[in-house]
């Protein structure tokens, strides 16, 4: 028997029954190390059905229908309390699972923490609407819950991907099935053993790993299922659409980018690099922001260019847990094999590697999926590099001539998630602002969040806004309730 057959197997929540099953189990396997973390029980397609059935029971009862919004306010303050007592927890096994350096798992494990007591307020303090009556009659919208809503969450950033999913679809009033990617299981099933301490009824949260092509078809197929939220690839993103459009069901949308990060000649040059930095490389460029295309004004190129060679050069990449390690592996080995292939594409295409585009020397990264962190010049705007999202610490350097150049350059993708610009001139940053086609405009700083502030894509990144107060509302449905004034229409 195969030292990886005795790793211990997790099993999978539904209702408040752990669920082990042994056929077709998952490996979680450490991107750092190449050794198996552990084995995750993977939901069928029946064990998909117990699950909705479950959560369409949990979100029906009274004990979950009829919380006032207070109480169900404090449930979720409740997992946040526990959310931070597990922190290290948490933050551990999201770091041997996608290989986040310890440092950012830990400030992913607050982040989290802090949007469960986001929506915990917003549920206690969200109110409905009085809206102008046209005759003799009080109209008023009421907003109920779909029911069971369907999450299905990426790899890179598990602990908040899943907590701006969950904790509004939650405060909403519904029951959630959580679909974890099955490279990153078990930060859901943790967080979920949190939620049933804090006082979740049963079946309100369930979790359900497995492969996207088994479980997550079942699961967006399934009747019951009254809403879908996705994060992930836009390929993925636009078969789910598709699933939804026929069952007629709403669905939100959180796809890919391809960001535009944007340096003028009058710009702080060193405080914009630094953001350039932290926006492609923080996370090993596993992000859906990440400012993968640096656009250059022209008068400025060579200065730019020197100075963020030599600060990818001197980037850090370790082992997660070491100390004072500033990026660690990407997220598994055939990713790694599709970040070089796009690489390789780019060195075919005349593209000029200025750092990076390897894997590291040394004993230390050999059984991991490391990768250098990797800048790229010399390339069209046309590029397969420039055009495809490589989700990797990869960024390619455009120059640009003047704002007019440089937002046609910008807007010739597909993608619209995100984007930064850095001047001096204000005039200038609105201006170039507004005519960029992406869901959020960084000015003088990159990467900056908030889960008060609502966030999704414009084109093909994505459909719907998370976060925020409206991040309530996506989970949710309006009704119209008219109350008649007229006295003639009442008993005598």
């Amino acid at each position: 028997m195969s030292a990886s057959s005795l790793a211990e197997l997790k099993p999978m929540l539904i209702g408040d029954q752990w669920v082990a099953r042994e056929d077709d189990a998952l490996e979680s396997i450490n991107p750092a190390t190449g050794a198996v973390n552990y084995r995750v029980s993977v939901a069928d397609a029946a064990l998909v059905d117990r699950a909705v059935a479950t959560a369409r029971a949990a979100a029906a009862s009274k004990a979950w229908r009829d919380m006032l919004p207070h109480a169900r306010a404090q449930v979720l303050g409740r997992i946040s309390d526990g959310i931070r007592a597990h922190s290290d927890e948490l933050a551990r096994l999201q770091m041997i699972e996608n290989g986040k350096v310890w440092s950012e798992c830990r400030a992913q494990v607050a982040s989290a923490a802090a949007t469960y007591r986001y929506y915990a307020a917003v549920c206690e303090t969200l109110g409905a609407e009085v809206t102008p009556s046209r005759g003799d009659y009080l109209s008023m919208t009421a907003y109920e819950p779909y029911g069971v809503v369907a999450a299905i969450t990426p790899w890179n950033s598990p602990m908040t991907m899943e907590a701006q999913k969950i904790a509004p679809a939650l405060a909403a009033g519904n029951a959630v099935v959580l679909k974890p990617s099955e490279i990153t299981p078990a930060v859901g099933l943790a967080v979920a053993r949190i939620a049933l301490e804090a006082g979740l009824p049963p079946g309100i949260l369930n979790v359900l790993p497995g492969t996207g092509a088994g479980t997550g078809k079942a699961l967006i197929h399934h009747p019951d299922v009254r809403m879908i939220s996705f994060t992930g690839g836009t390929i993925t993103g636009r078969n789910i659409a598709a699933v939804a459009a026929q069952r007629l069901i709403p669905v939100a949308l959180e796809l890919g980018g391809k960001s535009p990060h944007i340096i003028f000649g009058d710009a702080n040059l060193q405080a914009a690099v630094d953001g350039v930095v932290d926006g492609i490389f923080e996370g090993s460029g596993q992000s859906c922001v990440a400012g993968s295309r640096l656009f250059v004004q022209r008068n400025v190129l060579e200065q730019v260019v020197e100075m963020l060679v030599a600060r990818a050069n001197s980037i850090r990449v370790d082992l997660p847990d070491a100390e004072g390690a500033q990026m660690g592996p990407v997220a598994g080995f055939r990713h790694r094999e599709r970040i070089e292939s796009l690489v390789a594409s780019a060195r075919q295409e005349k593209g000029e590697i200025l750092a990076g585009g390897r894997r590291p020397d040394g004993d230390r990264f050999a059984q991991g999926s490391f990768y250098l962190p990797t800048v790229i010049a010399g390339l069209s705007n046309q590029a397969t590099a420039v055009r495809e999202e490589i989700f990797g610490p990869v960024v390619c350097v455009l120059p640009f001539d003047d704002e007019d150049d440089l937002v046609a350059q910008a807007n010739d993708t597909v993608f619209g998630l995100a984007s930064g610009v850095w001047t001096a001139n204000y005039q200038r940053a609105w201006r170039v602002a507004r005519a960029l086609e992406a869901g959020v405009v960084w000015i003088n700083t990159y990467k900056q969040l908030s889960i008060a502030t609502p966030f999704g894509g414009f084109k093909e990144s994505g459909i719907g806004r998370e976060k925020g107060v409206t991040g309530v509302r996506l989970y949710q449905q309006s009704k119209g309730i008219y109350w008649s004034m007229n006295p003639a229409n009442l008993p005598e």
